[in-house]
């Protein structure tokens, strides 16, 4: 029986305004409040809301046959509950069909792993519970931000007390083996499932390309390609976004998706999700001991830490982790880890080769360099409200 295992990325940053040098020290305004909302609201009408709408109906229609898995970040929920509470509601109705798994991850969708221990693993106690408390789950499979993965990151999951982690079935990792299979992470006792990136990008980035060999992608097609594929499980990992934003209703991306089950099921095909999946014996250990990631072509970290402009703004922002929590300062801290999402890094990317229409199409500035520029305003502004905290309470202090 063939299985496919259907994982989605749901996230959203709180942008930067264009925060300029003469703001520094005259305001504290860093998020672009407008901006946030307007391409929260434009995405839940164009991707959130129908497509939620879509996958209730195929597992109404389908019952347990049909499964999904999401992993929401917590800057996503912050803004569903800011600025459109009925797609915050319309995922916890898909939660409680008991057909949909929720992953767990960093709340704040941050490099954190790469720079600061401590604060990766409470970013992830804090997305624990707030996924808990709304909707009454707990996860027990893990994905770190932008699959990015090493053995260490598995081996630290695995300590955690997960049962699972998602990676990327990057070539240069496999060396010829097939993604399509469930492993062991080399150090880990943790199960390692990989995306098949062929199939997924198929669906991400290819299908409404008039260029593509294959365009146009029929259900039928796609389901001969998964015919002809051996393994455990054909992963299917992508941003949520796909469905309706990044893919335009009008290019079919819905009917296609509608109509996948329907065409699957009657030939032996379940959907299934990761801790499902998890409970596969696996195949033999992988031993992967760089890092690696889902993005462009390198599938490396270069598309957040690949420039100076990026290692000096990154840099900075954890040099100064210390002094901010040092304030004790709740809503100081929270604007830290604001800043830790990696978009504001992404924005920085220079690649403008086989990537750069990826990285162009998400960044809302006019260039790399504008969002350099204002990230690390905003962080001269943030030392100099640590500075003033600090001398408040020497002055305190030497008072008594």
């Amino acid at each position: 029986m063939r299985t496919l295992c259907w994982y989605f990325q749901v996230h959203q940053p709180f942008r930067l305004r264009h925060y300029s040098l003469f703001d520094i020290g005259n305001s504290q305004d860093y998020f672009d409040e407008h901006k946030n909302r307007e391409v929260m609201k434009k995405v839940a009408q164009k991707c959130y809301l129908p497509m939620n709408a879509l996958l209730l109906k195929l597992i109404q229609r389908h019952g347990d046959a049909f499964n999904v898995s999401f992993s929401i970040s917590g800057t996503a929920l912050d803004q569903f509950e800011q600025y459109a509470p009925e797609v915050l509601e319309s995922f916890k109705q898909l939660v409680a069909t008991g057909n949909v798994e929720l992953l767990s991850e960093t709340y704040y969708h941050s490099l954190s792993f790469l720079y600061d221990k401590k604060e990766f693993d409470e970013q992830v106690i804090k997305h624990r519970t707030r996924i808990k408390e709304l909707f009454d789950y707990e996860p027990t499979v893990f994905r770190n931000t932008e699959l990015i993965y090493s053995n260490e990151v598995a081996q630290h999951a695995a300590a955690m007390g997960y049962k699972a982690i998602l990676a990327e079935g990057a070539d240069h990792a496999l060396n010829g083996k097939s993604p399509n299979y469930v492993y062991t992470p080399q150090g880990a006792d943790i199960k390692l499932l990989l995306k098949n990136y062929q199939f997924s990008d198929d669906i991400a980035f290819r299908f409404s390309n008039k260029g593509w060999k294959e365009h146009p992608l029929t259900v039928e097609k796609f389901a001969g390609w998964l015919d002809a594929v051996m393994g455990d499980s054909v992963n299917l990992f992508m941003d949520y976004e796909t469905f309706g934003e990044h893919q335009w209703e009008d290019t079919g991306i819905f009917k296609f998706m509608e109509a996948l089950p329907s065409t699957l099921l009657p030939l032996g095909t379940r959907f299934i999700t990761p801790n499902e999946l998890a409970t596969t014996p696996p195949r033999e250990t992988l031993d992967i001991p760089f890092t690696m990631s889902w993005a462009d072509v390198e599938r490396d970290l270069s598309a957040w830490l690949g420039n100076k402009m990026q290692l000096d703004a990154i840099e900075r922002l954890y040099a100064l982790k210390a002094g901010v929590f040092k304030t004790g300062n709740p809503a100081l801290i929270e604007t830290w880890r604001k800043l830790t999402t990696s978009d504001h890094f992404y924005y920085m990317c220079v690649k403008w080769f086989s990537d750069g229409d990826v990285h162009k199409y998400f960044n809302p500035y006019d260039s790399p360099y504008d969002g350099f520029i204002i990230f690390m305003n905003v962080l001269n502004d943030l030392a100099l409200r640590v500075e003033n905290a600090q001398e408040k309470t020497w002055l305190t202090i030497g008072g008594d």
